[in-house]
């Protein structure tokens, strides 16, 4: 029975998250429906990460078995027309090894964070990135930003509902960009009437339940300066969740690539 491996981009929005649900579309319902219109099969379409309700994906990757050999062309132009017109595009379709699996093959994870900080409500990036109405001090989130970087605990960054065996976890890199002034940019940002932009990249082989969206709310307390970077380092010790910050927005989160 033939694999398939299937890189995706999606808007998140109208979506439940990734995995099917009882109560709302979903990311995996919508490709499920798309594969059984296009080839008539009711397949399980596994996806390299449960994103939640709300968050988007320029990288997601996932995997599908199918009875009958296609050319992966044809499968990925024959599930894009049946996608339309939800917000979901299959960018790639690649022949898979039989042992391949979309999560369990990863090796590792990345998510781009979205912060515009601006007066003015926003218009074209609306439920694509997290409006702040205050000047972030971007300098001061990249130094807090390196006391999680590493082996670690994650509990204080950890949903009470995740279901990860383990709350350790090694963080490969969490760096806060201004684009167009580079990792940190030194000083405050904010001082465009159109908005300025700050990007979260946060790298791990995987991540706790709601971990990169906690850790980006905490981060935001330093740019606002409330915290510093010694308090990031005290809470992350703490292994307590009641000393996060405040979780970001589902609307700023991205899962821009998969790592084999």
């Amino acid at each position: 029975m033939p694999r398939y491996k299937l890189t995706l981009e999606y808007d998140g929005t109208p979506f439940r998250g990734w995995q099917i649900q009882a109560d709302g579309p979903s990311v995996q319902g919508a490709l499920t429906e798309a594969v059984a219109r296009f080839s008539g099969e009711r397949v399980h379409v596994q996806g390299a990460g449960r994103t939640d309700a709300g968050v988007h994906a320029t990288g997601q990757v996932a995997h599908l078995d199918l009875a009958k050999e296609w050319r992966p062309d044809t499968v990925r132009d024959a599930l894009n027309a049946h996608l339309r017109p939800l917000p979901v595009a299959v960018l790639a379709v690649e022949p898979a090894a039989p042992d391949f699996h979309a999560r369990f093959s990863a090796t590792g994870r990345r998510y781009v964070y979205r912060i515009v900080t601006r007066r003015a409500d926003l218009a074209l990036e609306r439920d694509r990135a997290w409006k702040i109405v205050r000047p972030l001090d971007a300098d001061a989130m990249q130094q807090a930003a390196q006391r999680l970087v590493g082996r670690h605990d994650f509990t204080t960054f950890r949903a009470a509902h995740c279901q990860a065996a383990s709350p350790v976890k090694t963080l490969d890199r969490l760096e806060v960009e201004v684009p167009g002034r580079g990792i940190g940019a030194a000083g405050g940002a904010g001082d465009d009437a159109a908005g300025t932009t700050i990007l979260v990249h946060a790298a791990a082989r995987s991540f706790l339940h709601h971990q990169v969206r906690s850790m980006v709310g905490t981060l935001v307390k330093v740019g606002e300066g409330a915290w510093t970077p010694d308090d990031v380092a005290a809470a992350l010790e703490a292994r307590d969740r009641t000393r996060c910050g405040p979780m970001a927005p589902s609307a700023g989160l991205y899962l821009a690539q998969v790592s084999y």
